[in-house]
């Protein structure tokens, strides 16, 4: 196996745009792609490109009549049927659409491919990680699932056991639909609890369908975790999950919409809480999958001032270059923020937080809502897999 780091970039993924008023702005993948560049990480990693995904690969998820129903929409954006999310307020159609989404989600498959066959240790598509599609539909800004694709084609490929840990706000409901009757495919999400947040599932109850009972994990919390109960329920379920599923390669999705600057989600995270998970998804990759890591971007709606630091410290992690927390945000790079946004740009590539947390084992609180959460979420799936909740 390669130990060089993959970062997948193709310019043309900014054309994945729903338009000058939609949260989901493509500038905050430029200037990721910038500040990585900024820091030198580009002659750290191989730095490739990818074609976009073929109809044959999209169907390992997607279903043909909607994939039609895309590429129609990317025809006459006037023509989009709603019947398929697109249109909408969340998902309104613009020409280019397919092209945009099928090579956002060709360069997650490619990745997959490049970690499974050992051309890269880990491999990072920051572009990717939009987790909401459905095999029948867009939903919350995403029009392919990459994600559910990148596992898709590992299953192709002959894995047998593939883990994805979803740390984005929002649940991962795509990728848990996608493989909720398959128990090659374990899928852990730590998100906002739907009762307050988009999509309103990922309820803890939700544990996978028949045949596949206990390879679904929902840690659901409340409005308000900051970095300690953040940091404490990741800790507290994904180690125990992964030593127990023993996964052939580790797919992960790092959504930075949970910041507390973030104008879509209510969860008060910090940069360097974000940091830490990805440090320790590494770690978790390194030690139950043999080092094989495709790690994924996702949703975050602070297009200058949280999505480019997070992402370019995952780039860094999985380069084996991690990047100071300290370190100062290069001049060039403020200079380029300035130029395509008229914003200032942040002094470091940290929020001067310590992300530290409780150790599990160190006692639950039954007056905690986020050790609540935690304490739902073992119950309902640790026993299902022999487990001690």
């Amino acid at each position: 196996m390669s130990s060089r780091g993959l970062v997948m970039w193709d310019e043309a993924v900014t054309g994945y745009d729903f338009g000058p008023s939609h949260p989901m702005d493509p500038v905050r993948l430029a200037l990721t792609m910038g500040l990585v560049r900024a820091f030198g990480l580009d002659r750290e990693v191989e730095v490739r490109s990818a074609p976009p995904a073929g109809d044959s690969t999209l169907r390992l998820v997607h279903r043909e009549d909607y994939i039609a129903a895309v590429r129609g929409a990317s025809a006459d954006p006037g023509a989009a049927d709603g019947s398929y999310g697109l249109g909408t307020v969340d998902d309104p159609a613009f020409r280019g659409m397919h092209e945009a989404s099928a090579l956002i989600a060709g360069q997650s498959v490619a990745a997959a491919e490049a970690v499974w066959r050992g051309e890269a240790a880990h491999a990072v598509n920051f572009a990717g990680g939009l987790h909401h599609a459905m095999p029948g539909g867009a939903s919350g800004f995403c029009v392919y699932n990459d994600a559910a694709l990148a596992i898709a084609r590992l299953l192709e490929l002959g894995a047998e056991r593939v883990a994805y840990v979803d740390v984005d706000v929002h649940h991962g409901d795509g990728v848990q639909a996608a493989f909720w009757d398959d128990p090659r495919v374990l899928t852990v999400s730590l998100h906002e609890h739907p009762a307050t947040l988009f999509p309103q599932t990922g309820w803890p109850q939700e544990t996978g369908g028949t045949g596949a009972e206990g390879t679904a994990a929902n840690i659901a919390l409340p409005a308000g975790t900051g970095d300690e109960g953040w940091l404490r329920a990741f800790h507290a379920t994904v180690p125990e999950l992964l030593a127990d599923f023993r996964p052939q390669v580790l797919v992960t999705q790092h959504g930075a919409d949970t910041h507390f600057e973030d104008p879509l989600a209510h969860l008060a995270v910090s940069l360097d809480a974000q940091r830490a998970v990805q440090e320790s998804c590494h770690r978790l990759a390194h030690e139950h999958a043999g080092g094989r890591w495709l790690a994924l971007g996702g949703g975050g709606y602070a297009v200058v001032d949280v999505v480019p630091r997070s992402w370019t410290h995952l780039v860094g992690i999985a380069a084996h270059r991690p990047v100071d927390p300290a370190a100062a945000l290069p001049a060039s790079w403020r200079d380029e923020v300035y130029a395509r946004t008229r914003q200032l740009a942040p002094g470091r590539m940290t929020d001067g937080r310590d992300a530290a947390w409780r150790d599990w084992d160190a006692g639950y609180d039954p007056a905690d809502r986020a050790d609540q959460a935690v304490l739902a979420a073992r119950r309902a799936v640790f026993p299902l897999r022999g487990m001690l909740p």
